[in-house]
């Protein structure tokens, strides 16, 4: 048995895509952290399991929500992922292998209606796994899956599609928003920042989206996304240093626009 679990917050834009692309599952979680948009509403269409909570950072939520599964195997889905019927039927095949505990499925995102074969598309992210002695940590953000020792771990080929940015604006909004949130987890856990060292990191960074992660192939938008990644790294380094004055009204999720599912 297979149990999905999604966090969403203001996601009336993105979660009927997500939520169609998984009517599959067995059982499909809903962790709602005070939407002031339809993204409840929405959720109730597709699964009886639409929970309302408040919000105390990524890692915690996730735990929430894995707490609230059922099923022997969770994969973990952000509320503007979607998976194919590709996806849903390597799935399906993994779960009967029984040497494997978990698989690290790549993301491809999504921009402008273009899939990016190398931007932005890590293979590093445990998805799925088996449910029992699984918990997320208690990260604000990069939260990640703490999973028994003994666990094996298998890579897979085949991506899950990740709408991550409506349009540049919307790229801008989550830049400010994500880097608020690690600025403030680094300087809650003593992490040094520095003018200089702000300025070496996202110079690499570019370079690493860019050349090393072959950004390059991906035209024009390779370019905007290699660029994009630098400055995250950028204000990061530097809202440790010049910290939010407010950093909850920084935070503040809002709604944005609803877009067609692509």
């Amino acid at each position: 048995m297979l149990s999905i679990i999604v966090i969403a917050k203001n996601e009336a834009s993105n979660i009927r895509c997500c939520l169609e692309s998984i009517q599959w599952a067995d059982e499909i979680i809903v962790l709602d952290s005070g939407s002031t948009d339809n993204t409840v509403s929405i959720a109730k269409e597709y699964t009886p399991h639409v929970f309302e909570t408040d919000w105390c950072g990524y890692g915690v939520q996730k735990q929430r929500a894995l707490e609230r599964a059922t099923g022997d195997w969770v994969l973990n889905l952000d509320a503007d992922e979607s998976v194919s019927t590709e996806l849903q039927h390597k799935i399906k095949a993994v779960m009967a292998e029984k040497e494997v505990d978990a698989c690290r499925i790549p993301i491809q995102m999504v921009f402008y209606g273009k899939k990016l074969r190398y931007s932005s598309s890590p293979s590093r992210h445990i998805r799925l796994f088996k449910r029992e002695g699984a918990r997320y940590s208690d990260d604000i953000v990069h939260e990640k899956i703490l999973l028994p020792s003994s666990s094996v771990v298998k890579q897979l080929n085949l991506s899950i599609s990740h709408h991550s940015f409506q349009d540049l604006s919307h790229a801008l909004y989550k830049l400010n928003r994500y880097s608020s949130y690690t600025s403030k987890s680094r300087i809650k856990n003593g992490k040094r920042a520095g003018f200089y060292r702000s300025i070496f990191g996202s110079v690499w960074m570019f370079f690493r989206c860019y050349v090393l992660q072959r950004g390059i192939l991906d035209g024009q938008v390779g370019f905007l996304l290699a660029m994009y990644h630098a400055q995250g790294t950028f204000y990061r380094g530097m809202k440790q240093v010049y910290q939010d004055k407010d950093i909850e009204e920084i935070l503040a999720e809002s709604t944005y626009r609803e877009r067609k599912c692509e």
